[in-house]
C-alpha cells in the first residue's frame, strides 16, 4: 500500500509532469501578459483618440458659443458707445436707436433695458415695465454689476422675471449686464445696461452636437451652476444627477472619473470671457474594447492558444523526459551501490554525454573509494571547518544546487556566470588573510554575492550599486557590506512577493567614506532597530554568511575607533537604510598586513 502511494506520488511529481506544467504556465503567463499589454495599449490608444476627438468637438462647439457670445458683447458695446454714452437723456430719447439694434438681433435677444443706479427703468425694448413688486436693487446681479464696473456679467439660465410684458408664457433667458455712464445735462451717473439673451439660441447650438459611444455634452458656469444639459429638466426635478461639484474644479483637459458606479472619460474646455465650461462625457462601457463581444473574442483567442500550447507541451515534454527517465533508472542503480551497472546513453547529445560522464564517474568513484583513508577525512574536515568559519555552508550549498540545476537544464552560460561570481566571491573573502582591502574589491565582493542571490531568488529583487571613481581606491574593512545585504535579502524581503529593491551607494564627504545600503523590504520598528546593535543582538545569521550586523559594527569600531560604525534607519513596511561611516584613507600596500 505504501509503495503504491509512493509510486503515485512519484508520477505526480515526475520530470515530465513538471516540465509540462512549467512550460504551460510560463507560456500561458507570456500569452496573458502580451494580451494584457495589447489590450491595455489598445485601450489607451482608443482613449487618447477619444480624448482628442472630444477635445476637437469641444473646440468646435467652443468657437460657436464664443462667436455667439461675442455677437452679444458687440451689441452691448454698440448700445453703450454708440447710443448711451454720447446721449443726453434730458434732451432726447434712446428708444428708437435701441429699437433699431434690437430689431437687427431679436432672434437672439429677448429684452434690452437701461436702468439707473437707483433701479429706475429708463428705457426698455420691446416696450415693457418692471414688475411692481420687484426692487431690482436687491438683486445680486445688480449689486455685482455696480461693484465691478469694468466687467461684463452673465447670469445662469432663468425664467425672465424682471419685466411685466403681458405675456402668459415663461421665457428662459441668460442676462448680460454691464455698468454704463448716463448723462443728464451737465451731470453723469452710473447706470446698468441689461440684455436678456434668448436661452433657446444657445440651446440650439449645443443640441445640434452628437457625441458617439453614448456620450453627451453639458455646460456649467465658473461657480458650478448648470447652464445646459441634455437632461436639464430631469436633473432639476431630481430624477437624474450630474457630477457638477467635481466638474467645477476641473481645468481644461481630459479626466477619468467614476460617477454613479461607472467609469467615464470627461473632456473640459473653457468658454472665453465668461468662464463657463463645456464638458463632454463618454462612459467607458460605450468604448469598443469595453463591450461584451470584444471580451468574449479575447477569451476565445486565449482558449485557442491554451489548447495548442497543451498539445505542443505534451509532445515536447515526452521527447525530453523519456531519455532522462531511463538515465534516472541507471543513476538509481548506482545510488543503490551497483557501480558496475550499464548506464543508459541514448537521447540527445547532452543526455548521451551525461550518461557517459555518469558511467565514467561511477568507475572513478569505485577507484577513489579504495583510496579514502581516515587521515584524508581528517584533513578535509579541517579545511571545511576553516572555510565554515568565514562562509556559512548554507549559502555555498544553495549556490552549488543552483549550478547543478543550471547544468541539468542546459543553462551553461548562466552556470558559467554564477561559477565565476562564486569564485570571485571566495577570492575576495579569503584575500590572503588581509583585513583591509580597496573599496573596489569590497564592491566587487558584494556584487558577486548579489548576482548569486538574484539568480537564486528569481524575480524576488533587483539591485543597484553606485560609486564614484574617486572612492574606488580608498581603503575599506573586508566583508562589511555582504552581511548587511544578506540581512536585506533574508529578513527585509523574506515575505515579499517581488519588486524588491536593494541599493548600495558609496560616496565621500570631506574626510569620511560613507556606504549606504537601502532596501524597500518589511522594515523594522524602532525597538528592533535599537536592539539590533544592542547587547542582546544575535551575532550571526543562520542562513547567511555567519557575520552579523553587530559583528560588522564592532569590527569597524575596533579598527577605526568609536566615531565610526553603523547607523540604522527603518520603519515598518517602508524599508531600511543602513549607513556605514569609515575614514577616507587611500589604500596602500602597508594596509595589506593589517
Amino acid at each position: 500500500m505504501e509503495r503504491d502511494m509512493s509510486t503515485e506520488l512519484e508520477k505526480k511529481t515526475s520530470i515530465r509532469y513538471m516540465i509540462f506544467i512549467y512550460f504551460t504556465v510560463s507560456a500561458l503567463a507570456v500569452i496573458m501578459l502580451i494580451g494584457v499589454i495589447l489590450y491595455t495599449q489598445m485601450s489607451r490608444q482608443l482613449t487618447l483618440a477619444l480624448q482628442d476627438e472630444n477635445q476637437a468637438v469641444l473646440g468646435q462647439i467652443n468657437r460657436s458659443v464664443d462667436s455667439y457670445l461675442r455677437t452679444i458683447m458687440k451689441l452691448s458695446d454698440s448700445l453703450y458707445y454708440d447710443v448711451i454714452k454720447n446721449a443726453d437723456l434730458n434732451k432726447e430719447s434712446l428708444n428708437s436707436r435701441i429699437t433699431l439694434l434690437y430689431d437687427n438681433n431679436k432672434d437672439s435677444i429677448a429684452n434690452i433695458a437701461l436702468l439707473s443706479k437707483d433701479g429706475e427703468l429708463l428705457e426698455a425694448v420691446p416696450a415693457a415695465r418692471l414688475k411692481t413688486d420687484l426692487d431690482v436693487t436687491d438683486e445680486q446681479w445688480f449689486a455685482n454689476t455696480l461693484e465691478r464696473t469694468d466687467n461684463l456679467h452673465f447670469t445662469t439660465p432663468h425664467v425672465q422675471y424682471i419685466f411685466d410684458n403681458n405675456e402668459n408664457q415663461y421665457r428662459w433667458v441668460i442676462t448680460l449686464t454691464r455698468a454704463v455712464e448716463i448723462t443728464h445735462g451737465t451731470s453723469t451717473e452710473q447706470g446698468i445696461l441689461l440684455i436678456d439673451m434668448r436661452y433657446s439660441s444657445l440651446q440650439q447650438i449645443l443640441e445640434n452636437i452628437t457625441l458617439g459611444n453614448q456620450g453627451y455634452l453639458y455646460m456649467i458656469s465658473s461657480s458650478g451652476e448648470l447652464i445646459y444639459h441634455p437632461n436639464m429638466q430631469m436633473i432639476e426635478t431630481g430624477q437624474m444627477s450630474e457630477n457638477i461639484d467635481a466638474a467645477a474644479d476641473y481645468r481644461d483637459g481630459s479626466y477619468r472619473e467614476k460617477y454613479g458606479g461607472e467609469w467615464r472619460e470627461v473632456s473640459v474646455k473653457s468658454v472665453g470671457y465668461t468662464g463657463w465650461k463645456l464638458l463632454s462625457v463618454t462612459p467607458e462601457k460605450g468604448l469598443p474594447l469595453g463591450n461584451l463581444k470584444m471580451r468574449l473574442f479575447a477569451v476565445f483567442v486565449v482558449a485557442a492558444f491554451l489548447l495548442v500550447l497543451i498539445i505542443t507541451n505534451t509532445f515536447i515534454s515526452s521527447r525530453i523526459t523519456t531519455p532522462i527517465q531511463k538515465l534516472e533508472k541507471s543513476v538509481n542503480a548506482i545510488e543503490a551501490g551497483d557501480l558496475d551497472t550499464d548506464v543508459y546513453m541514448g537521447g540527445s547529445y547532452e543526455i548521451r554525454h551525461l550518461g557517459r560522464s555518469i558511467g565514467d564517474m561511477a568507475k572513478r568513484i569505485k577507484t577513489l573509494m579504495e583510496d579514502i583513508v581516515a587521515e584524508h577525512e581528517s584533513k578535509r574536515k579541517g579545511e571545511f571547518d576553516t572555510l565554515q568559519s568565514q562562509i556559512n555552508p548554507h549559502f555555498l550549498y544553495n549556490t552549488l544546487d543552483i549550478i547543478v540545476w543550471m547544468i541539468e537544464n542546459e543553462q551553461k552560460q548562466e552556470a558559467v556566470k554564477i561559477v565565476t561570481a562564486l569564485a570571485r566571491f571566495f577570492r575576495i573573502s579569503l584575500s590572503k588573510g588581509k583585513s583591509i582591502i580597496t573599496v573596489r574589491d569590497e564592491l566587487e565582493h558584494v556584487r558577486n554575492y548579489l548576482m548569486i542571490q538574484q539568480m537564486r531568488f528569481k524575480n524576488k529583487f533587483v539591485y543597484n550599486i553606485e560609486a564614484e571613481e574617486e572612492v574606488m581606491n580608498l581603503s575599506s574593512l573586508k566583508l562589511i557590506l555582504q552581511p548587511l545585504v544578506e540581512n536585506a535579502i533574508y529578513h527585509g524581503m523574506e515575505f515579499m512577493d517581488g519588486d524588491g529593491e536593494i541599493s548600495v551607494k558609496v560616496y565621500r564627504e570631506a574626510e569620511d567614506l560613507w556606504f549606504r545600503i537601502s532596501d524597500n523590504g518589511l522594515g523594522m520598528t524602532q525597538e528592533q532597530v535599537d536592539s539590533l546593535l544592542g547587547e542582546n543582538s544575535p551575532v550571526s545569521s543562520k542562513r547567511g554568511s555567519g557575520i552579523g550586523v553587530k559583528n560588522v559594527n564592532e569590527r569597524i569600531r575596533l579598527y577605526f575607533g568609536a566615531d565610526y560604525g553603523l547607523t540604522i534607519q527603518s520603519k515598518p513596511d517602508e524599508g531600511t537604510i543602513i549607513s556605514i561611516r569609515l575614514p577616507a584613507q587611500i589604500y596602500t600596500e602597508a594596509m595589506e598586513k593589517e
